[in-house]
């Protein structure tokens, strides 16, 4: 039977071409699994955790979404509360079998959901989907990582280029470069909340994304508990574009999120 799809797509201030971009090549894809027989339909969510500014053109997306595939929704009014929290405030309106994380600044392949949905019905040991992604360049994005310590962490995030190549043993293993290719991989131990597609009952069951993480590392704990109730799973057929990441090249504040998240992080799961 064709399964019922929820999109969250959390913004702030998006720039409004990317984010046009992130819904229309869902409407893409979400045909694309209709007429390949896996979708019923998609409703979508926009969670606006932006300023007033913002908010005409976060609506004018949701109104241009295509009647067709299901509805869609904005949801405000809360302001900035991060991440995750922004996510689960959606938990009340999901009346899916899957649901889709996913951020303002990724577009997905004609193919993508097809993919990712296929595994997920024929494999239901595997409770959430992590994609193949790629970036502007067209050059592969390991999202897919291990545990880090904090070396890695911050020599991957912080270090210069000239550090970084002498230990790039240990950043290849943490992004799992040895495994992560074009081959389906279960038992990945960490995804990236760019694009997160589970199933809504384990979502719903787990409690969402821990509202202590503000920003970063919130996908690394819903990773791990996914792990303890089900398997993650690397699809490469599900193929992304994602333009953003990297919390060190966005200023001051998102590295400050990022060392408080990463405190956070390993105080819960064990400092390595």
């Amino acid at each position: 039977m064709p399964a019922r799809l929820t999109v969250a797509v959390v913004t702030y201030n998006p720039d409004p071409v990317l984010l046009r971009h992130t819904v229309e090549s869902l409407a893409i894809a979400s045909n694309q699994a209709r007429a390949d027989g896996v979708l019923a339909g998609t409703r979508l969510l926009l969670v606006d955790n932006g300023p007033q500014e913002s908010a005409a053109l976060v609506r004018e997306v949701a109104d241009e979404w295509p009647a067709a595939l299901g509805s869609a929704e904005v949801v405000s009014g809360h302001g900035n509360v991060g991440y995750g929290r922004g996510n689960n405030a959606v938990m009340g309106r999901l009346d899916s079998d899957f649901h889709l994380v996913m951020n303002p600044d990724v577009e997905l392949d004609a193919n993508a959901l097809t993919a990712a949905l296929t595994v997920l019905r024929d494999h239901p040991d595997v409770g959430l989907v992590a994609p193949a992604a790629f970036g502007d360049d067209g050059a592969r994005q390991y999202l897919c990582k291990r545990r880090p310590s904090v070396g890695v962490l911050f020599l991957r995030g912080f270090a210069p280029s000239f550090v970084r190549r002498r230990f790039t043993a240990a950043l290849d293993a943490y992004e799992m470069r040895d495994v992560i290719g074009d081959q389906l991989l279960k038992g990945v131990p960490l995804a990236s909340g760019c694009f997160m597609l589970m199933r809504t009952a384990l979502f719903r069951q787990l409690g969402g994304f821990d509202p202590r993480f503000f920003m970063y590392f919130e996908d690394y704990d819903l990773s791990l508990r996914v792990g303890r109730e089900s398997t993650v799973a690397y699809v490469p057929g599900a193929r992304i574009v994602h333009h953003g990441g990297d919390a060190s090249r966005k200023g001051v504040r998102h590295i400050a999120w990022f060392v408080a998240s990463a405190w956070k992080f390993f105080s819960m799961y064990g400092w390595r």
